[in-house]
């Protein structure tokens, strides 16, 4: 099957479906097409773009990166907001952490100059 939009000579635009491009030759010569809006036999194929289906992207980046986090980094669940502000303030020592944090405790900690970045993935420590 192939699907072809059509126009007639009344710049009316409408699709149609055909067993194959032959078929739509075919109807077209002998004068079987006819405009689904009014009727006219007047009609021809109309500029169409090909449909390109978007290419999904490879998730192996995305478990590379949840791989790394994992591995490198202590999970510290709701915990996150606190010793991250422990270790900005000095108070704790430096270490890669990751965890959760609401939204005030992340907003609280940008504006006081704690570098954040949220993970593109939830942590699977968190997840059922």
């Amino acid at each position: 099957m192939i699907r072809y939009s059509l126009i007639c000579d009344n710049d009316h635009s409408f699709d149609s479906w055909f067993a194959n491009a032959q078929a739509y030759d075919s109807l077209s010569r002998s004068g079987h097409l006819s405009c689904a809006t009014c009727g006219s036999t007047r009609v021809k194929k109309a500029l169409m773009a090909p449909k390109v289906q978007a290419k999904i992207s490879d998730p192996a980046p995305l478990e590379k990166l949840r791989k790394h986090v994992e591995s490198t980094a202590t999970y510290v669940g709701g915990s996150f907001a606190k010793e991250a502000r422990a270790q900005h303030d000095g108070s704790a020592p430096e270490r890669p952490i990751y965890g959760e944090a609401t939204g005030e405790e992340v907003r609280a900690l940008i504006a006081d100059e704690v570098p954040v970045l949220p993970l593109p993935f939830r942590s699977r420590k968190s997840t059922n």
